[in-house]
């Protein structure tokens, strides 16, 4: 399907605002539009945040937005839709284009398997009217499926095209890149290198788990925890790790982006103040595991807020040398600290995936703790 056709037949519907969390399966249609000159677009921090910006942009227009987003992050826009968008509420229309991953009968991601078996179920619940569209979809269906959506706008209620993988066609590409020069697995490799054996190592979603599993010696896989679902939440879970293994040094591999998607645990742990507790902020200014968009806010320096929020200990590196400096004075420090650190938008194409299920995760990084037999 072209990707282009089909953001023509949405620029039909009235709406001239595209807002979202990036998506692998909706690739071509993030990168078109991330590209055209055609739309007001904005990459939210979180999918809540995006079901809030198009409740205001109808507010000031009374023009329906579209609000893209993975099904993974149907979770994040329950509580919007259903207090604030929904007919009983304020009565706000919008178009959601979801990206359908973990589909029942294809081959995906474990983090994906459930959230994708309910996904259509949620929308249901949440009295969303949804069609389904493939490669196979035909102009005819697509017809019947705008003609729908176009029904459902001028109701004052959502409707969600729901997506298949390899619907859209083309290799277009984000072409987007930042300055910085570190290699990300390089400084994994180097923060690993770092942490003791008794230490605890959490990842988060994404490439840096992926890369996490890859760079650990196979001994030691059970020392990590890889947080393969749960995009920013990988903190929390280190937070509730740390109150528990004082006597252990946590680090907290985290993203931009993941960090972007719920910043107000920032200010959470700042204030609570695990003393073991290493937070380290991989930061490319995209979405990386999902295509490479830019985030909602390149160029924001999360040290900064570290630091504002009330973090003892701050660093920024953007070089080796000042990641081994500050690596060794971190694992001598006895309070939380926030480091940032600035590397390129790259990975290795041949980047490998976990061999264990998260569930054989879960269980051996407890085994390995020491908090089961």
């Amino acid at each position: 399907m072209d990707v282009e056709r089909f953001l023509l037949r949405i620029k039909q519907l009235g709406i001239e605002t595209v807002v979202g969390v990036p998506d692998s399966t909706l690739k071509q249609f993030c990168a078109f539009v991330n590209q055209s000159s055609g739309y007001s677009h904005f990459v939210a921090p979180n999918e809540g945040a995006a079901v809030g910006i198009a409740a205001g942009v109808y507010l000031s227009t009374g023009k329906p937005t579209c609000v893209y987003m993975q099904n993974s992050g149907l979770g994040n826009t329950v509580n919007p839709v259903t207090s604030l968008a929904h007919r009983e509420i304020y009565d706000i229309p919008m178009l959601f284009v979801i990206g359908w991953r973990g589909e029942p009968g294809s081959k995906d991601e474990p983090q994906h398997k459930f959230m994708g078996l309910i996904t259509e179920e949620i929308l249901e619940l949440s009295e969303i009217d949804h069609a389904i569209i493939s490669r196979e979809t035909n102009e005819s269906e697509l017809n019947q499926v705008f003609a729908k959506a176009s029904s459902c706008l001028h109701e004052n209620r959502q409707f969600a095209i729901v997506v298949r993988r390899d619907t859209f066609a083309g290799a277009m590409n984000i072409n987007y890149s930042n300055d910085y020069t570190l290699v990300r697995e390089r400084v994994i490799a180097k923060i690993l290198n770092h942490v003791s054996k008794e230490d605890i190592i959490i990842s988060t979603t994404g490439k840096i788990s992926r890369e996490v599993y890859e760079r650990i010696s196979p001994e030691r896989r059970g020392q990590a925890f890889l947080t393969v679902g749960g995009m920013g939440h990988a903190s929390m879970i280190a937070f509730g790790i740390a109150r528990n293994m004082e006597d252990r040094k946590v680090y907290c591999l985290d993203g931009d982006g993941a960090i972007l998607m719920h910043m107000g645990s920032l200010a959470f742990l700042a204030k609570e103040n695990p003393r073991n507790l290493v937070h380290i902020c991989l930061n490319n200014d995209a979405h990386e595991s999902v295509g490479g968009m830019p985030t909602g806010a390149v160029g924001v320096d999360y040290y900064r807020i570290a630091q504002a929020c009330g973090y003892p200990h701050v660093f920024r590196v953007s070089t080796e040398e000042e990641l081994n400096v500050v690596l060794t004075e971190v694992k001598g420090l006895n309070g939380l600290c926030f480091l940032e650190v600035l590397v390129a938008l790259s990975s290795r194409a041949d980047l490998g995936r976990p061999k264990e299920s998260a569930i054989e995760n879960r269980i051996n990084f407890m085994k390995y703790h020491g908090v089961i037999k």
